[in-house]
């Protein structure tokens, strides 16, 4: 998943095996850019699951304190691992969560992309502006289980069916898209493009070699102390 992407060279520092820990790690490159006072801002994703962490709190607490430069992230999708955000949490309006700390929220729909941007342009603007962090809860839900091994009965199928017929992004950015004057072609060539990007990267995983075994020795440090 996304917590094994990382690249320093496009300043993409991945996610975390331990729920909620990206938050922390966030926080402390939002410090490095304020420390540095490079002009630059972070940006911390995590999940609604994630969100009762208690070290998301403590992230909070010193980001607002020190005015630190970041942009938290919700990524709602209402079920977390398994269960209802309205089942595991005491506040499940999560824009809410930083008000305590002075960190204002702003809450979106996830599944529009010009909403998710119009929003994430406005809290730019408020970072940028040196008023500290802000939080954006990002609207959205999932059509597969967590992981390969969940079934999702939590939740039924004609649930999901309605999000889709109802909420799809694509579908949605789509009807945005020919409401502009894009035509139905093009938006077919377009998806066409994608799904070859799409098909080649999965090829490029599937056949890249395996690394060599001494590569498990790589960056780890062996010392006596």
């Amino acid at each position: 998943g996304s917590m094994h992407m990382f690249s320093v060279e496009h300043k993409f520092y991945g996610g975390h095996g331990i729920v909620g820990a990206q938050v922390s790690l966030g926080t402390g490159l939002g410090f490095a850019h304020k420390y540095r006072d490079d002009g630059g801002l972070c940006l911390a994703y995590f999940g609604d699951g994630a969100a009762n962490q208690g070290q998301v709190y403590e992230s909070f607490n010193m980001a607002e304190l020190w005015k630190l430069p970041i942009i938290y992230v919700i990524e709602n999708n209402q079920y977390a691992m398994g269960t209802s955000v309205n089942r595991s949490s005491a506040e499940d309006q999560l824009y809410r969560r930083g008000e305590s700390f002075r960190i204002p929220g702003i809450q979106v729909d996830g599944m529009d992309v010009l909403a998710v941007r119009g929003a994430a342009e406005e809290a730019r603007e408020w970072v940028k502006a040196g008023k500290g962090p802000i939080l954006l809860e990002l609207k959205t839900y999932r059509y597969r289980g967590h992981s390969m091994s969940d079934p999702a009965k939590y939740r039924s199928r004609e649930e999901v069916q309605s999000v889709r017929d109802k909420s799809d992004p694509i579908d949605h950015a789509g009807r945005e898209l020919q409401a502009m004057g894009v035509s139905e072609d093009a938006l077919k060539d377009l998806d066409k493009q994608i799904r070859a990007i799409v098909s080649e990267a999965a090829d490029f995983a599937e056949t890249a070699p395996e690394p060599a075994l001494a590569e498990l020795y790589t960056d780890v440090l062996v010392e006596n102390y």
